[in-house]
């Protein structure tokens, strides 16, 4: 193939040389063969000369070149675009191969003067016909201009010249002198056309120092960071050099200088010790950069050893400019890893205080804040080999549940197991869940986001929490192997594809365990039927069983009568078909005790989880469900005693209470509308807890667990959510601060003070009813023939037993005195009437009855309208909606507590009852001494007395 296209450009040269010279009429045929032979060869070596260039083709400079002509010489950039186009076209043609050759003809056909056309035409025939002349005379240049004009060559500035081929250089042709000014006059354009902002070559100055070969012998070694006899480095950061340089020179060593010391301080830098996994893998990523920049050295020593080597040749040696190989050469070569170098220098000095995800966020902030595309490809190179060891971390927490993390560089902490068991007051579980791994948020790398990194966490921890607290790593280890894959930097799509997918499968997993094997839900529904008293049937009976033994001293009760009791009220309800496993964790248990306690003061419920459940059902929500227990257990009995009182009176008004009916009508009636109006308040208060309060909380808690993607942590978090929403709405979390400094529950005080007046009002009815009892005998003992002062007969005693309201035989005797009947349908019965020391004759106890019950309804209401004045301020919608349920017809007046009357405990406010209490109405006296030498269950409103906050 070769041979034939030769043949054929022989052909052609041939023909063309017939066409453009003529025969001669008196030359014979040899001669005229001659001459024809002599024009080919002359055509041939200028063809050769021509063909390769002295100047490197370099297409993207010729591209810039015209693209700066076009802007220059137009006033709008359409043009520049236009070619810019036209480039991109030229580039993606795979047929033309010489694209450097077209632009570079375009270029010097745009700097051709159009008129002087036939000029240059008619010259170059003129100087053909020099040249073949000069050919035929034997008559050749001289070989000091080609070398000067080679010289030129090398230094041109419209680019870096080509060394000519070795047939080029061995040819023995020379031009004549006329046919170089030719040439150096074409020249000049590409001069002139060249890039402007370039620098003006450096002109040889013979000075006396190091010359240019040998300090190009030097540089390889030093930017190796080696010391060499003309360039010495006198420290660590110093590079000498030698004085007698001339200026361009020192510039152009200074530019090499700077990867020399760069290497030096990087080499440095591989060499120290990181305690750290990351660390070590950025030592290693440098490494790897400091052998392809020593490769690079290599090759550039190979080819200065090669360009000094061809110089000192026979016969080159005033060709020093094609050497091809100068400093400024090698500045060129070492522009990109002299970057390189200085992007890793200015990594290794930030990486001083930085580890783990810091470190990878540092060294992502050079892809993603830098504008140059070499700096953004040089950083993501480096982040694939760096973010090695934080990947295989990040594959054995989402796998594994294993945090392999020795020098905490993850962002998934560990804590130490001495601080998980400072606390005894936490579960074991809890402890576990919340504390025994931490995110740290400072260690998470930008190329995560911070949800990302939180998904990540809870993974890692809930694997972590089915393995060990939840005995099932059977499974973990399934998911291991048949989920585990390779993770590293760069497939994002398969890291975000991994992550959704172990998130799923182990929440759901997790999720599963709690409800099926845990009973999560069977117990949360067990706490909300026995210790917000949900179950109806269960309290109600529980209640009746317990109350004459809670109206005893707290000391007299019994953790075993209690136990009971509570067996005898599960057996009685519904509670009796509740799983055997939720019924063994309900217990009853007395809390701590002061004196002057009843029983209702210290009782209390209480349903013991295990682990992993008290993960949800903490410490901290036992304390609240026992609070909010004691407080629904507090109305429950207020709300029971009233019933019972309400019964006796109305049983009573057919009988008993009918024959005094017209002494005592308007007491009678005063006290059922108050007993009436206490029972509204207690009803409308108990249907607002259970109903608005903790069965809308309760739906909430349902609507959340029930999600399909929910979390641990989201359980968690709605449970948390739902025993705030009671408390809160449920009048125990509202707290203010006391003059003393206390902090107290606003609404908890202030619901207390008013269910003990409602028992204290009881308790003043039940003395109503026994004086009523008392006039129903008198006045039976008066109606009967042959009574006498001192009694009746026992026959008559027998009859009156059948006819008297009092159960047990009570004795009129007993009635007499103001007793009042041991009730069975009451759980709070008389042992002692509040009225004992009080004058016994009519006159005196009558008036005191009705001073004591109208004041005790006074300062019902008058708590009754404090409360509902701060309930109507409060933001909670479902709390101003208590105040108009409880007010609905405006038969109070609700009003703000004023600061100077905080009416709490300790500080309250003189209302008319206490001052009954305190020797006013007429002979009143101190009823609460006497309800507490009695042994009453407590409800006296005086002063004096402590309240104690159950469950707080």
């Amino acid at each position: 193939m070769g041979d034939e296209r030769s043949r054929r450009f022989d052909d052609a040269l041939s023909s063309l040389v017939d066409n453009l010279i003529p025969g001669l009429e008196d030359e014979d045929d040899a001669r005229a063969d001659e001459r024809h032979d002599d024009a080919v060869d002359l055509a041939r070596n200028i063809i050769e000369e021509h063909r390769s260039s002295s100047v490197v083709s370099d297409v993207q400079h010729a591209a810039d070149l015209i693209k700066k002509r076009l802007l220059r010489g137009n006033g709008s950039p359409e043009k520049a675009v236009q070619f810019s186009n036209l480039y991109s076209r030229l580039l993606s043609q795979p047929v033309l191969s010489k694209k450097w050759e077209i632009l570079f003809l375009l270029l010097r056909l745009a700097d051709s003067n159009p008129g002087a056309a036939q000029d240059h035409a008619t010259e170059g025939k003129r100087s053909a016909e020099q040249k073949l002349n000069g050919a035929q005379d034997g008559q050749f240049g001289s070989s000091s201009e080609a070398d000067e004009q080679t010289y030129r060559d090398a230094f041109a500035p419209s680019g870096l010249p080509n060394l000519q081929p070795e047939s080029a250089r061995s040819k023995p042709f020379a031009v004549s002198a006329s046919a170089a000014e030719r040439r150096a006059k074409s020249r000049k354009p590409d001069r002139s056309l060249a890039n402007e902002d370039d620098d003006e070559p450096t002109a040889k100055v013979n000075l006396p120092g190091p010359s240019e070969d040998e300090l190009l012998r030097d540089i390889p070694f030093t930017l190796q960071g080696l010391s060499t006899n003309n360039l010495k480095f006198t420290s660590q950061n110093t590079l000498e050099l030698p004085s007698t340089l001339s200026l361009p020179i020192t510039s152009l060593l200074h530019t090499l200088a700077e990867p020399s010391l760069l290497y030096r301080s990087l080499s440095e830098f591989v060499e120290s010790k990181d305690e750290g996994l990351i660390g070590q893998s950025l030592r290693s990523a440098v490494s790897n950069e400091l052998r392809s920049y020593l490769g690079l050295i290599s090759s550039l020593e190979t080819h200065i050893r090669q360009a000094l080597a061809t110089k000192n040749e026979p016969g080159a040696q005033q060709s020093d400019g094609r050497v091809g190989v100068t400093l400024k050469r090698c500045v060129l070569w070492t522009r990109e890893a002299t970057m390189g170098l200085r992007i890793m220098s200015i990594m290794s000095e930030e990486a001083g205080a930085k580890k783990g995800g810091q470190l990878v966020s540092m060294i992502h902030g050079f892809s993603t804040s830098h504008g140059d595309p070499f700096v953004g490809a040089f950083a993501e190179r480096m982040l694939s080999h760096v973010t090695r060891p934080f990947y295989d971390m990040l594959r054995q927490w989402i796998y594994d549940g294993e945090l392999a993390d020795p020098y905490n560089e993850f962002f998934v902490i560990e804590q130490a197991s001495s601080v998980l068991v400072e606390d005894p007051r936490r579960a074991p579980a809890t402890s576990v869940w919340e504390e025994k791994y931490r995110l740290d948020e400072s260690m998470i790398p930008s190329i995560i986001t911070e949800d990302f990194a939180r998904k990540v966490f809870l993974i890692g921890k809930s694997l972590n929490f089915i393995r060990y607290s939840c005995g099932d790593s059977a499974w973990v280890e399934a998911y291991s192997k048949d989920a585990s894959r390779e993770l590293k930097y760069g497939d994002t799509a398969t890291l975000e594809t991994s992550i959704d997918q172990a998130y799923k499968t182990t929440m759901a997993r997790l999720t599963s365990l709690m409800d099926s094997k845990f009973q999560l839900f069977e117990h949360l529904n067990a706490l909300k039927r026995y210790l917000l008293l949900g179950q109806g049937d269960f309290i109600a009976l529980l209640m009746e069983s317990l109350a004459s033994n809670l109206d005893r001293p707290a000391g007299s009760q019994y953790r075993h009568t209690l136990t009971a009791q509570l067996e005898h009220a599960i057996r009685g309800s519904n509670a009796q078909f509740d799983p055997p496993d939720i019924l063994r964790r309900l217990d009853a248990r007395l809390t701590e005790m002061e004196k002057g306690d009843t029983g209702w003061d210290v009782f209390t419920l209480e349903y013991k989880v295990d682990a992993p459940v008290d993960v949800i059902i903490t410490p901290w929500a036992n304390r609240q469900y026992l609070k909010i227990f004691n407080l629904l257990w507090r109305i429950k009995r207020v709300e029971f005693a009233l019933s019972s009182t309400w019964r006796r009176c109305m049983t009573g008004a057919r009988g008993v209470l009918a024959t005094v009916d017209a002494k005592m009508k308007k007491d009678w009636k005063a006290a059922r509308c108050s007993i009436a109006e206490m029972i509204h308040f207690v009803n409308q208060l108990q249907y607002y807890f259970l109903f608005e309060v903790i069965e809308a909380s309760w739906s909430s808690l349902n609507t959340t667990m029930s999600k399909p993607d929910a979390t641990l942590d989201d359980l968690i978090s709605a449970h948390t959510k739902y025993l705030k929403s009671i408390t809160l709405k449920g009048l125990l979390g509202s707290m203010r601060t006391t003059s003393s400094g206390h902090k107290e529950d606003v609404f908890t005080v202030q619901l207390h003070e008013i269910l003990k007046t409602m028992l204290a009002y009881k308790e003043a009815v039940d003395g109503l009813y026994s004086f009523s009892v008392a006039e129903f005998t008198r006045k039976q003992f008066e109606g009967r023939p042959g009574q006498s002062k001192y009694g009746i007969t026992s026959t008559e005693k027998d009859d009156d037993d059948i006819c008297s309201p009092f159960p047990n035989n009570t004795t009129k005797k007993s009635a007499a005195n103001g007793l009042g009947s041991q009730d069975t349908d009451s759980p709070f019965p008389l042992t002692s009437n509040p009225l004992t020391h009080l004058a016994s004759d009519e006159e005196t106890l009558l008036p005191a009855l009705r001073q004591r019950l109208s004041t005790l309804s006074a300062d019902f209401k008058t708590r009754i309208n404090n409360l509902l004045g701060d309930l109507a301020v409060q933001p909670d919608v479902d709390m101003k909606f208590l105040a108009v349920v409880m007010n609905f017809n405006d038969v109070y007046q609700p009003r703000k507590r004023r600061r100077h009357h905080p009416g709490v405990v300790g500080t309250e406010r003189k209302t008319p009852a206490a001052q009954v209490q305190q020797g006013g109405g007429g002979g009143g006296g101190d009823a609460t001494t006497v309800r507490k030498e009695g042994g009453g269950d407590g409800a006296s409103t005086t002063s004096k007395g402590k309240e104690k906050e159950r469950g707080k």
